[in-house]
C-alpha cells in the first residue's frame, strides 16, 4: 500500500528481457532514498506499479515485472535512461498525505492536452470508458503513482491540477501530449462499482467490464 506522493525521481539503468517478463535496474536519485534504505522483498512503487525488490546493490534496485504488469502499464515502453517515479510502501502509522494506493495498475491512458497558468499546469488524460466511469470530480486517482484529484471528467477524458512543487518532484512536469501514463483509479470506487453490478443490481449494466466499450451510472 502506498500514498501516492512519491519520494523522487529514480533512473532506469539497465532493462533485460526473460522468458516471461522483463528484469528492470533502477538507481534512485541522490534526493530520494538509499538503497541501503530497502532490502530484497520490499514493495517498491515504479511510476505507480507495485514491484518487489529481488537484489540490490549499492546504486541500483532490482525488479523483474510479469506479462500481466507489461500489458496493463507503460513499464513496457521503458528504455535505459528514462524517469521513473519512485515510493516505498507505507508504513503503519506514517501519516496518509495522499490517499490509499495500491500500487495495482488499472490501465493507461494518453496525455492529451496541457494547459499552463503562470507556474500551474492543467493537464488532459483520454482514457477508456471503463476506466474514465470511475473518474469522478473531486476523486482521487493515481497518475504514474501520483496522488491527484480529477478536476474535470467529459465523455472521454478527465483533468488534473498540478502545482509546482508537483511538477518538480515527479516526472509528470516531463510529460508532453501522446505520452502514455498509468492509472490506478480509487479503490473504494472500484468496490463500490463491483458491488453494484454484482451485488445490488445484478440484472443492471452499471458499469462497462474489461472488453466493454462503455457503460453507464445508474439513474
Amino acid at each position: 500500500m502506498f500514498t501516492g506522493l512519491a519520494e523522487g525521481h529514480g533512473t532506469v539503468r539497465r532493462i533485460a528481457e526473460m522468458p516471461s517478463g522483463l528484469r528492470l535496474s533502477v538507481a534512485p536519485d541522490a534526493g530520494c532514498f538509499r538503497t541501503s534504505d530497502v532490502a530484497a522483498g520490499d514493495s517498491i512503487s515504479i511510476s505507480g506499479c507495485c514491484l518487489t525488490v529481488v537484489a540490490r546493490d549499492s546504486e541500483t534496485l532490482e525488479f523483474e515485472a510479469g506479462q500481466e504488469t507489461l500489458s496493463r502499464t507503460n513499464l513496457s515502453r521503458l528504455t535505459a535512461g528514462a524517469r521513473v517515479n519512485l515510493e516505498r510502501a507505507l508504513a503503519v502509522g506514517a501519516r496518509l498525505g495522499g490517499h490509499f494506493v495500491q500500487g495495482h495498475i488499472d490501465g493507461t491512458a494518453v496525455v492529451d492536452q496541457i494547459d499552463r497558468s503562470d507556474e500551474w499546469v492543467f493537464m488532459w488524460f483520454r482514457l477508456s470508458p471503463e476506466l474514465l466511469c470511475l473518474a469522478v470530480p473531486k476523486g482521487s486517482i493515481a497518475v504514474d503513482g501520483v496522488s491527484l484529484t480529477v478536476v474535470g471528467v467529459e465523455a472521454a477524458r478527465f483533468s488534473v491540477a498540478l502545482i509546482p512543487h508537483t511538477l518538480q518532484v515527479t516526472t509528470l512536469g516531463q510529460r508532453v501530449v501522446g505520452e502514455l501514463v498509468n492509472i490506478e483509479t480509487d479503490i473504494l470506487g472500484k468496490y463500490v462499482a463491483s458491488l453494484l453490478r454484482h451485488s445490488v443490481f445484478p440484472s443492471v449494466p452499471v458499469l462497462a467490464t474489461p472488453g466493454q466499450s462503455e457503460g453507464r451510472i445508474l439513474s
